[in-house]
């Protein structure tokens, strides 16, 4: 056995040192799993340059216990996933060339986030062995491309019709990986783009559905404002009620499952997680001054990620968080019920007022919030009434941002929204104004930022579900089934009523508790 493996070194040393004329079907060894080291035909020795030769790792390092989870759960459009093996030094030779492409697309400082997910797997590791053979990995390295949700639970077989999955049969070196994936999605990404540079940015006003993208904008958005209230200490006893009744409106109305599951969290064991003596300076020793709540990521653990996807500006300081923020309170308006309506806008107009760090914004939204005279008692007008307010605030730094050359190029202020989007929601445009169809601009709301920003969540939980059977999110219900006793069965069929009877009564009380102003322990919840 240790003679077999010092064979299989040697002939790797030999393949990859062989020359541009040298066959590579002269060479092949053969293993009880997989062909080894097919050679790759060398470049001229320009090709094999790269300019670091120690680079940052971008590419995901992922195995069989994650693999499923995180092309799942990646907002990126495609993935790569290249299968190695880590005592090869042909793969250790290919990884300076793979890092420079995934620096592109990998990571907070990616230059164009959220297209591609740059991914490893080491089937040199025994844990890895089953999901390479699932790919019939014949040779190191192997590279595949498909949208990410076609490697979950999937596999490729060379002669199977029909496979979304394809090998990616041209990438010796970065350049020709790079012009392969050019040539797939008709792009002109190169080695040498920086960030905000060559930007490959979809217009949000004449593409509808690129809304869909804004989900994973909005878990950003959530997970950056609780950064926020702890680096600045803002959680103190005068601001707990105020947290709280935005908190409850979270656990209810997110449209992001990850983000009700971590509010909701926080929220029952809140009396724990922030004390009545918080703001006190003994509280707020650990963690940097966050406390207990600073351990808890309330989107799950792969948020932040460090960009954004529909709130990417094309510059470094423009649309992001307040585009984020702006989404989820427009999300939260449609979603709720009519007779929430107060208690969202109360909600909203209290967590501005007391956790918005921007003081001029803070300001003009609280004199907004002031000027509403009557409670609201239907979705429909709140939902109105918080698009007119984000009109009016467009409208001023429309102004502002002309003056004094702020605004972002490629995605100006404007009133919202436009023609190309709800041609029906104007009746008539004069100097005096726009005159609006109101009835048409809810029916707009309530579609934009209820369905179609929740589309992603529906598409991916029509073809998948993670090994556990759950869903991928509570908007769709999973139709996996397979075969157990039926004592199991009648088991499992009581447990699930029970449990769900209790997720009901749950979510009732949390309901009934939303018009409580008083601070409440969440502990028996």
């Amino acid at each position: 056995m240790s003679q077999l493996l010092v064979l299989n070194l040697v002939l790797c040393l030999l393949l990859f040192s062989i020359p541009k004329t040298t066959s590579s079907s002269s060479l092949f060894l053969s293993s009880p799993s997989r062909s080894l080291l097919r050679s790759i035909e060398d470049n001229n020795k320009n090709d094999n340059v790269v300019a670091d030769l120690h680079p940052h790792d971008y590419a995901v390092d992922i195995n069989v216990t994650n693999f499923d989870v995180v092309l799942r759960d990646t907002p990126a459009t495609f993935a790569v996933v290249e299968f190695f093996a880590h005592w090869c030094p042909a793969c250790r030779n290919y990884k300076p060339h793979y890092e420079r492409v995934a620096r592109l697309f990998n990571g907070p400082d990616a230059v164009h986030p959220g297209i591609i997910l740059m991914t490893r797997v080491d089937c040199a590791l025994k844990i890895n062995s089953k999901l390479c053979d699932k790919f019939s990995v014949d040779h190191y390295p192997m590279l595949f491309w498909a949208p990410p949700s076609k490697f979950v639970s999937g596999g490729w077989k060379p002669k199977q019709e029909k496979n979304e999955i394809r090998v990616i049969d041209d990438a010796r070196t970065a350049d020709r990986l790079l012009n392969w994936i050019n040539k797939q999605m008709g792009s002109s990404f190169g080695l040498d783009d920086e960030k905000f540079e060559n930007e490959h940015l979809s217009s949000n006003v004449s593409d509808p559905g690129q809304i869909a993208r804004a989900v994973y904008d909005v878990e950003e958005a959530t997970s950056k404002t609780f950064d926020i209230i702890l680096e600045h200490k803002m959680i103190k006893s005068e601001t707990r009620g105020s947290l709280i009744k935005f908190l409850q409106l979270l656990v209810a109305h997110h449209p992001s499952k990850r983000c009700r599951m971590g509010s909701a969290e926080v929220l029952v064991n809140f009396d724990e997680l922030c004390p009545l003596d918080m703001d006190s300076t003994s509280k707020q020793e650990n963690n940097d001054g966050k406390g207990a709540l600073g351990n808890i990521q309330i989107c799950g653990k792969e948020v932040p990620r460090g960009y954004w996807m529909f709130c990417r500006g094309s510059k470094n300081d423009t649309r992001g968080f307040s585009c984020g923020l702006w989404v989820l309170l427009h999300s939260l308006s449609v979603r709720i019920e009519d007779g929430e309506s107060q208690f969202a806008f109360q909600a909203i107009c209290e967590f501005v007022h007391n956790f918005f760090i921007c003081e001029e914004c803070r300001q003009h939204f609280y004199e907004m919030c002031s000027s509403v005279s009557s409670p609201f008692n239907k979705t429909r007008d709140f939902a109105l009434w918080l698009w007119s307010a984000h009109n009016k605030v467009n409208e001023r730094l429309i102004k502002e941002e002309a003056s004094l050359r702020t605004g972002d190029p490629k995605f100006p202020k404007m009133i919202w929204p436009p023609k190309q989007l709800c041609s029906s929601c104007r009746q008539s445009q004069s100097q005096s104004g726009i005159q609006w169809d109101q009835d048409e601009v809810f029916k707009f709301l309530t579609d934009y930022y209820g369905k179609k920003l929740v589309s992603i969540y529906k598409d991916k939980n029509n073809h998948e579900s993670d090994k556990s059977g759950v869903a991928l999110d509570d908007l769709a219900v999973s139709t996996n089934a397979f075969v157990v006793p039926l004592g199991a069965a009648l088991a499992i069929a009581v447990a699930s009523c029970a449990f769900g009877a209790l997720a009901c009564y749950w979510r009732s009380q949390q309901k009934s508790r939303k018009y409580f102003h008083q601070l409440h322990s969440y502990k028996e919840i």
